[in-house]
């Protein structure tokens, strides 16, 4: 007998509540912590001065925030979400709803990056498991989509915060950059469509409450996010592009100006400056440097490991001039521990939430499947660099 779910994530999921405890506050935004921390202790070591000014990336932050700002406005109109549901819903097998799911996850960090993916599809997985008796793929398809989503970036400049910052600092030619990502890009594509041969194709029938999307808010915002990619591609200068995104959301949805994710904008902002005052203290750079020039790659997938991809693109940048190693060393180190990426984290919070008593089951097999991709991804690439 077929299992079916009507879907409609966003009722089961309302809005968070805007005020939160210390504690929540930091479990939230432990990178963006970490970060403070981090820039503090390192301006004890560098007192600021003038050069602080040139620790950051405006045009990087600038391309961050448009980006960010017309995705929250597509998601106020549930663009998305009606866009994925329309797609599950053409699923007639548990593994081909899994595979539906980490498939939108995988195209979605594309568009709108890791994080805001996970955020936008854990609770459509999630819904769908749920409410059709097929609970025990939930670890596996949270992982799965996990992995997708730190992966499925790899190929576009703003598809990850990392790539987009490195985009920008080496001034990466558009061609060149997908060409450095593609092999690693097309294993990660295969590795999981292998894993998902394995999900048996038990029967599952998925309904959707019809739902349509606003035609001149969703025109509008898909031409806007359309001129926030020109400007990551440098055709639409960064000072027009911030001010086009005020220009349109500031009538039509200040919302979304409100729900940007302002904390990865002051974690990039503290990073910039511990990086930038690591790069100043002489025994930091010949430790650096000596790491780099044995090897690049493998430098920055164990940097990862440790203080996960966006910081350590940032910091390694500031050591080497080896940015295509680099970029793919903290594209593929995304995957691997719990740290290595903020998506890793914002997956094992949401499964932990649902399931406090399979934490220690899901840590286990999100390491056997997160290193077991990372030492496939790290081998072919060493062939690459």
């Amino acid at each position: 007998m077929q299992a079916q779910v009507r879907l409609n994530p966003d009722r089961h999921h309302p809005h968070p509540q805007l005020h939160f405890s210390p504690a929540e506050f930091i479990r939230k935004n432990t990178v963006l912590v970490i970060a403070m921390i981090a820039a503090t202790l390192s301006a004890f070591l560098v007192p600021p001065d003038a050069e602080y000014l040139s620790y950051f990336d405006f045009k990087t932050l600038t391309c961050l925030f448009c980006t960010l700002a017309v995705i929250c406005a597509l998601k106020n109109i549930h663009f998305f979400t009606i866009l994925a549901r329309k797609i599950v819903r053409c699923a007639g097998n548990t593994r081909s709803a899994i595979f539906a799911l980490v498939c939108i996850t995988f195209i979605g960090s594309m568009l709108i990056a890791n994080d805001m993916a996970l955020l936008t599809f854990l609770p459509l997985g999630y819904l769908v498991l749920s409410t059709t008796g097929r609970e025990k793929y939930m670890a596996l398809t949270f992982i799965l989509q996990n992995i997708a989503a730190n992966l499925g970036g790899m190929l576009t400049p703003f598809g990850n915060p990392q790539n987009l910052y490195l985009y920008t600092k080496f001034n990466i030619p558009n061609g060149e950059f997908m060409r450095i990502m593609a092999i690693p890009f097309a294993v990660s594509i295969v590795l999981i469509f292998l894993i998902c041969l394995f999900i048996p194709r038990e029967p599952l029938s998925v309904t959707t409450e019809e739902e349509k999307l606003p035609i001149g808010k969703t025109a509008i915002y898909l031409a806007l996010f359309a001129s926030s990619i020109l400007i990551i591609f440098r055709v639409i200068p960064y000072p027009i592009g911030i001010l086009l995104t005020f220009a349109v959301l500031l009538p039509m949805d200040r919302n979304a100006l409100k729900k940007v994710d302002y904390p990865l904008l002051l974690t990039f902002v503290c990073f910039f400056i511990f990086a930038g005052n690591m790069s100043r203290i002489e025994p930091v750079r010949a430790v650096f440097s000596a790491l780099l020039e044995k090897s690049t790659l493998l430098t920055a997938v164990a940097s990862c490991q440790v203080i996960s991809n966006v910081p350590s693109a940032i910091l390694l940048s500031q050591f080497t001039e080896n940015y295509p190693a680099l970029l793919i060393g903290v594209n593929i180190g995304g995957a691997g521990t719990l740290i290595a990426s903020l998506a890793s984290l914002i997956t094992f919070r949401t499964y932990t939430t649902h399931y406090p008593e399979k934490t220690r089951s899901y840590i286990g097999l999100f390491t056997l499947l997160n290193f077991g991709f990372l030492a496939v991804l790290t081998i072919v690439s060493m062939f690459l660099v």
